[in-house]
């Protein structure tokens, strides 16, 4: 089984540390489920410590770089979840669905092995495309992430009735995932941080090349400080980030 993070996946946990605030989020969402599934697991950020994990992962390359101690990893895909029916209290996914290919048959399987929720941390489309980064640098990101993210209702809709959760990034968040760095614009420059971040290897090298020159020119003429002054008075800010949490009695898909 192949996926591209065998290849895009090196190096990934230099930057890809789970930030406190949004554990604590998905820890609230994951409540008092005992034994959770963790599908996309990559290098096991976010997996809860407190309860049993089973992680699975398509990836050779991030199931290596699991730090010592973390959950038993098995290689294994969303749409085909090596679990049987009802095996775990809950199913996560953490910023992965926009890499399944079938994510339709994904939403199905971790309904299937979840006997009691369903979590899912993902982004909001219609509210990411507001993100500067993409707006005013990266359309191709833009272009990119509205041919595979999900709607969060589609999501809902197949789940059954579910909460929807308003997840704001904080200005110092230590996860270098795409939104991260809404406040810090000079970390987007560093190749290790686009390293960690799988739309920057999915954009061809020249729009890279293209948008990275055009904000680097603006970080050092202050013109964007000058433009985006209003975010240095904010602590965090709401790019889209949700967490979707379906509960099996009320989402009607009692196992």
């Amino acid at each position: 089984m192949r996926s591209a993070y065998d290849k895009i996946g090196i190096g990934y946990f230099l930057t890809r540390r789970p930030d406190p605030r949004i554990a604590n989020r998905i820890g609230e969402a994951l409540g008092d489920c005992a034994s959770v599934v963790n599908v996309g697991a990559g290098g096991g950020s976010y997996e809860p410590g407190d309860r049993l994990v089973v992680a699975v992962e398509p990836s050779t390359t991030m199931i290596r770089q699991r730090p010592a101690g973390s959950a038993p990893a098995v290689q294994g895909a969303a749409e085909s979840l090596p679990l049987v029916d009802g095996a775990v209290d809950a199913a996560l996914a953490i910023l992965t669905m926009h890499h399944w290919v079938d994510p339709g048959r994904g939403l199905a399987e971790m309904r299937r092995v979840a006997r009691r929720r369903v979590v899912i941390f993902t982004w909001d489309q219609a509210i990411f495309e507001g993100f500067w980064l993409v707006r005013e640098y990266f359309p191709g990101i833009r272009e990119l992430d509205r041919a595979r993210a999900l709607a969060i209702a589609d999501i809902a809709s197949a789940l059954g009735e579910s909460k929807i959760i308003a997840v704001p990034i904080p200005r110092d968040c230590v996860d270098g995932f795409l939104g991260a760095f809404w406040r810090r614009p000079h970390a987007y420059l560093d190749p290790r941080v686009r390293s960690g971040i799988s739309a920057f290897a999915a954009i061809s090298s020249e729009e890279r090349d293209r948008g990275l020159g055009r904000l680097a020119a603006d970080i050092r003429s202050g013109a964007w400080e000058e433009q985006h002054r209003n975010l240095f008075d904010l602590e965090e800010l709401d790019l889209g980030y949700r967490l979707i949490v379906a509960d099996a009695s009320r989402a009607g898909w009692l196992v």
